[in-house]
């Protein structure tokens, strides 16, 4: 499967409070980032190939990209599933995701789709779910919204794998670079809620994340196992 779904089709959405994600602010940055995104992203390069290490990911295997970008990481997905498997990534930005699709193309991945949509309601209905594993690379804002988290994790199959990387503020000894931390992120992010325990929500889902400092404390991995939303079964 390679295809990109209509860009007019993602829906526009006011945040109900100022601290909620922005989608039509996200629409704007993430036009502006798209052509140069690849290479502002090779910094945190060693945090993806770590994210998708993270997932132990098998030949077969069903992989949520969330939030995928440019599709940096498909190529990483790809080798570890091989064509029995299935990738989708989901894109809010038709720009970035113009350019994950071409990558999808000139590698003739046929068991790949993206969908240009907002994880809130993005359509991870089957044939496309449920994942074995979910990989959350940089995704601030996705990890701030209610309705996107429970969205993906329904997608989800009992005991999927989840690998998060991301920023964070700095450790308390540190305190005072953060706000170089919060500007630095800021043309990447539409809320800055969460930048403490940025995985605090996820964790309503997935308990046992483990959580591993990177870059000084500045950012952070983290992976465990979906274990249903508190309050299910």
């Amino acid at each position: 499967m390679k295809v990109v779904s209509d860009p007019t089709a993602i829906r526009s959405k006011e945040p109900k409070v100022a601290s909620d994600p922005n989608p039509q602010r996200a629409l704007a940055r993430y036009r502006e980032h798209a052509a140069g995104y690849d290479a502002s992203a090779l910094r945190t390069l060693p945090l993806r190939y770590r994210t998708i290490w993270n997932l132990s990911l098998a030949p077969g295997d069903a992989v949520l990209d969330v939030a995928c970008g440019t599709g940096l990481s498909f190529a990483l997905i790809e080798e570890a599933v091989g064509p029995s498997g299935r990738l989708v990534g989901v894109e809010l930005s038709p720009e970035m995701a113009a350019r994950g699709q071409a990558r999808i193309e000139r590698a003739g991945w046929t068991n790949a789709e993206l969908l240009v949509a907002s994880m809130d309601d993005a359509d991870l209905a089957p044939p496309r779910g449920p994942f074995d594993a979910v990989a959350f690379n940089f995704t601030h804002d996705v990890l701030q919204s209610d309705a996107a988290l429970a969205n993906i994790m329904k997608a989800c199959k009992p005991g999927a794998r989840v690998a998060v990387a991301g920023s964070k503020l700095l450790p308390w000894y540190l305190a005072p670079f953060n706000a170089y931390v919060r500007w630095n992120n800021a043309p990447y992010l539409t809320t800055q809620r969460g930048l403490r325990k940025p995985w605090g929500r996820l964790e309503r889902y997935v308990p046992d994340l483990a959580i591993t400092p990177a870059f000084f404390g500045a950012c952070y991995l983290a992976k465990g196992i979906y274990r249903g939303a508190r309050g299910e079964g």
